[in-house]
């Protein structure tokens, strides 16, 4: 049977209630399955076999399955990891002039490939440099007394080493204790927090800025100034607030004149419009004035020359008795005199008057009646 996966592992989520869990490949030996299981936290736990799980499917190509026993079924917050881990020994022993067996090559080979597959498994989860990088060493000659309490690091050139740690923490400095090198204290007065750098016993007060002792401590955390960034940033965040809803004050008195402008311009459009019409009706009435003026003085004119016309033809102004009369004349000639009334005109050829006598009125008067 030949092995014609790369898979060697995997995971599920537990629920509290499923007990069995498939596994993808194949394994030689139910000792062969290693089953982990991860907390929450990240905790992980390697699992017995019979103890807390039961193998199915040894030899088969396309896997088999795991079974927890009653009181071990994964919880619904637990990770349940199937990894093929297969023992790295060599079993197979031929022995000189034996029947050469096909099967049992066959199972050393599976067993080799899976061995490999296992050992990539690991690489590929291990942190490696690139092909393209280089470092002269990845061994350590530092003892492990020398290596407690530091760090993985790399040096200036780039080479593995190890550093100091940071610190120890002892909570918030007091007077009066011993401190040693890489202690770490916060100053309760501003939250700041110090390493130590010099070896020595605590004395005076805080803040450590203005004690005696600052020169023996290294500011590694500025509370101090961070508290006053933030303070300064919710002042700034609070004028930035106060200045967008002037902002939007404005924008909306801006809308608010822009409106009365449209309006203003809209009334202005109308009263021109109105001018326009009404300096039109003028020009249009002005014309027809000036037309009927110039009708009436040639009506005038012509009323003149036909008056003109008249008194030529009558030698003077005529009169009617009625408006029967058929015969106009002047004045004089329409007035006929009676018994002793007569008409004399007076002031003939300059401004004439027509002047009635009555020689009636003179008799009686001298008969004494």
């Amino acid at each position: 049977m030949t092995i014609t996966t790369t898979i060697i592992k995997n995971s599920y989520d537990g629920d509290g209630n499923q007990a069995a869990f498939q596994f993808n490949f194949k394994v030689l030996d139910q000792a062969d399955i290693e089953v982990l299981i991860r907390a929450a936290d990240g905790t992980e736990t390697k699992k017995t076999i019979q103890t807390h799980y039961t193998v199915s499917g040894v030899g088969v190509a396309t896997g088999g399955s795991v079974t927890f026993t009653v009181g071990n079924i994964p919880a619904a917050t637990e990770k349940v990891i199937l990894r093929r881990a297969t023992a790295q020994t060599q079993v197979l022993d031929l022995v000189e002039n034996d029947p050469f067996s096909a099967e049992s090559i066959e199972a050393a080979l599976d067993r080799t490939i899976a061995i490999n597959q296992e050992l990539q498994e690991q690489v590929d989860r291990a942190i490696k440099l690139s092909p393209t990088n280089a470092m002269s060493s990845t061994e350590f000659t530092v003892d492990a007394t020398n290596r407690q309490n530091k760090v993985l690091a790399f040096d200036g050139a780039g080479e593995l080493s190890i550093a100091q740690t940071l610190g120890d923490y002892q909570g918030n400095w007091n007077a009066g204790r011993t401190y040693g090198e890489r202690d770490l204290v916060k100053d309760t007065s501003n939250n700041n927090i110090y390493l130590c750098v010099t070896a020595h016993s605590s004395s005076g007060a805080v803040p450590l800025s203005s004690n005696a002792d600052i020169a023996k401590w290294a500011l590694i955390v500025d509370a101090e100034a961070a508290a006053t960034a933030s303070n300064t940033a919710t002042t700034k965040a609070s004028e930035a607030l106060s200045s967008a809803q002037a902002a939007d004050a404005s924008a909306t008195t801006a809308s608010g004149h822009a409106t009365t402008a449209s309006n203003a311009q809209t009334a202005a459009e109308s009263a021109r419009d109105i001018a326009v019409s009404s300096r039109d009706t003028a020009i249009s009435q002005a014309g027809i004035a000036t037309t009927k003026a110039g009708e009436a003085d040639q009506s005038a004119q012509a009323a003149a020359q036909s008056a003109q016309s008249a008194a030529a033809s009558s030698g003077g102004a005529v009169v009617k008795v009625s408006t029967n009369d058929t015969n106009a004349n002047t004045l004089s000639q329409k007035i006929e005199g009676g018994l002793g009334i007569k008409a004399v005109v007076k002031n003939s050829g300059g401004n004439e008057k027509l002047q009635i006598n009555s020689d009636a009125i003179v008799f009686a008067i001298a008969l004494g009646g």
